[in-house]
């Protein structure tokens, strides 16, 4: 069983059991039948001999016997017996020989050769003559014989009608399996080659079959978007370290060479400082935003001042913000108090501050501003820069992800994780984050937090 297919076990079981239905059935009908079948006989013939009575009479001294006393076409035989046992009317059928006592009201099988009789006696007085017998005599082979025929029938019919339940059977489960063969191709295909845009497409339906092709080409889907992003998240991965390493090895080799003067050896050894600090910091963000996706990020909370973590990072960004001539304007709250991973939240003022003045224009304002209520912290970084195109608010979430780094009007940009970051932070505390922009006009990041049990 094990080597065979489903369509074809699903057959021979529901072949099988249906056969067994089948057969149970006729059993139950043929015991029921042959119970009726013989029931109607023995009534028949009982009421055939008491019926009879009626087609006798007694005149003048003779008694008389109508033509009608012949019920031969209900296949019983019929004769009448004085009260000493003798035959006055009618004939036995041929080859019955038993049964000469004459017994009141009682119905008797009698065997006669291979042939079965029923036999039945009655008693009546008739007004002027006296005692009177009747007896039939029906043939029990007669009834046997219908039922003979029946089963034979029966049994005839049954190898095609378990014929036609198999091949119904077997259509139907071919036709309802039938997305299985096409998941079973379309995942061969996948697995033969890497074309992981085919899909089963089965349409719309609500059952098992259905709802597992379905589900197969959501799988797909996902991993299709999965593959893409990994492909884009690695080719993204080595731009960002191609430049830095390319500096530092430049640097490196000039100043390796005899004779390069102390001072320009000491500015190669700053570039590559530099140049280290940033693939330290690309590399640390590309770390935390892996652990994240494995879960084995975890945060560390405690009750902080986020008030005070606000303003702090705020200072901290002044000198980048007034290279640029932009004002740092604050509405801050004071002594916000929320559990929450202390590092983290660094990161996101860091991160969102940073970004309105990377994309903010000279001269230009950005406004950071948290409140508290009972339920949540809510806070926000505006600003007056450059704004984000309406088609692009849903990707700059995507890793490596920038509008268009020529349009900024800073001397440099960041790797593009820095939201990914911000977002993955505010997910992680149980809060949400969104984006409102408009071209030109400046862009605002509005993030709330629900609040935890202070302890």
């Amino acid at each position: 069983m094990k080597n065979l297919s489903i369509k074809l076990k699903i057959t021979l079981w529901y072949t099988a059991f249906m056969t067994l239905l089948i057969v149970v059935s006729l059993l139950a009908l043929f015991s029921f039948s042959s119970v009726r079948v013989l029931s109607d006989a023995r009534t028949r013939l009982k009421n055939t001999v008491l019926q009879g009575f009626s087609e006798v009479d007694y005149e003048d001294g003779l008694l008389t016997f109508d033509d009608d006393l012949n019920y031969l076409e209900e296949g019983v035989y019929l004769s009448a017996y004085d009260s000493q046992g003798y035959l006055l009317y009618g004939r036995t059928p041929a080859g019955f020989s038993g049964a000469p006592t004459l017994i009141m009201d009682q119905l008797r099988q009698v065997g006669s050769g291979q042939d079965f009789w029923y036999v039945y006696d009655y008693c009546r007085t008739v007004e002027g003559y006296g005692n009177l017998w009747l007896r039939g005599v029906a043939s029990q082979t007669r009834s046997d014989f219908v039922l003979r025929t029946i089963t034979r029938a029966a049994f005839i019919l049954l190898p095609f009608s378990v014929a036609l339940i198999a091949l119904g059977g077997y259509l139907i489960t071919a036709r309802t399996l039938r997305p299985l063969s096409a998941m079973t191709e379309t995942a061969r295909r996948i697995s033969e080659g890497s074309d992981l845009t085919q899909r089963i497409r089965l349409g719309q339906g609500r059952d098992e079959v259905h709802a597992l092709a379905h589900t197969f080409d959501q799988m797909m889907e996902r991993l299709q978007v999965s593959f893409e992003n990994e492909k884009q998240f690695t080719s993204d991965v080595s731009h960002e370290l191609r430049t830095p390493v390319a500096v530092i090895l430049s640097q490196c080799e000039y100043a390796s060479q005899p004779g390069t003067p102390p001072e320009e050896l000491r500015g190669s050894i700053g570039v590559i400082g530099t140049q280290a600090r940033k693939m330290s910091a690309l590399i640390s963000q590309l770390l935390t935003l892996a652990r994240a996706d494995s879960g084995k990020q975890k945060l560390q909370y405690e009750l902080i001042n986020i008030s005070e973590l606000a303003q702090i990072i705020t200072e901290e960004q002044q000198a980048s913000a007034s290279a640029k001539n932009i004002v740092l304007q604050t509405d801050i709250q004071p002594q916000i108090l929320m559990r929450a991973d202390e590092t983290m939240m660094m990161r996101l003022f860091i991160n969102l501050i940073s970004n309105s003045i990377t994309y903010g224009k000279t001269g230009g304002c950005t406004r950071i501003s948290l409140s508290a209520d009972e339920q949540a912290v809510t806070g926000s970084v505006e600003d007056d820069g450059i704004g984000i195109p309406a088609d692009k608010l849903d990707k700059i979430w995507q890793r490596f992800y920038q509008v268009d780094p020529s349009r900024t009007s800073g001397a440099g940009t960041g790797s593009g994780l820095g939201l990914s970051m911000v977002q993955w932070i505010v997910r992680a505390h149980g809060g949400q984050i969104r984006v409102s922009s408009r071209l030109g006009e400046g862009t605002c990041f509005t993030f709330r937090f629900p609040r935890r049990q202070e302890e």
